[in-house]
């Protein structure tokens, strides 16, 4: 039983370091304005459920920097963000941005938007 518990404990300690990882590569690398590095990064760690990078995401998407302008993503990214953050702080920001972003949508790239977010599981 201790063998595993500590083999979980290493696999998801392990998950957690690689995607903070992506984040802070993501990060990184948006800053050096190497955007398509940027892109792979930050969605390697908003599709593991890095909540950081999912706003992040989101973000991009919805000014279309460095990505095709995009609202029905970046609902999608700020709700999902909204809805996994623990910090109240962060989900009340996502649950803004969503809302900016959804003020541009019609009703039904909201509805798709809306399906999308419900449809995503984190991928580790």
């Amino acid at each position: 039983m201790k063998r595993i518990l500590l083999t979980l404990l290493l696999l998801f300690g392990t998950c957690t370091v690689a995607v903070a990882v992506d984040l802070n590569d993501g990060i990184a690398a948006f800053q050096s304005e190497d955007y398509a590095t940027a892109l792979a990064k930050l969605t390697k760690a908003a599709e593991a459920g890095n909540v950081d990078a999912q706003g992040r995401l989101a973000s991009m998407y919805a000014v279309g920097h460095s990505v095709p302008q995009d609202f029905v993503q970046a609902y999608k990214w700020f709700n999902i963000a909204a809805s996994t953050a623990t910090d109240k702080e962060e989900r009340d920001r996502s649950v803004r941005n969503r809302d900016l972003v959804s003020g541009k949508m019609t009703p039904n790239q909201i509805t798709e938007a809306q399906r999308l977010a419900r449809e995503w599981k984190p991928k580790k």
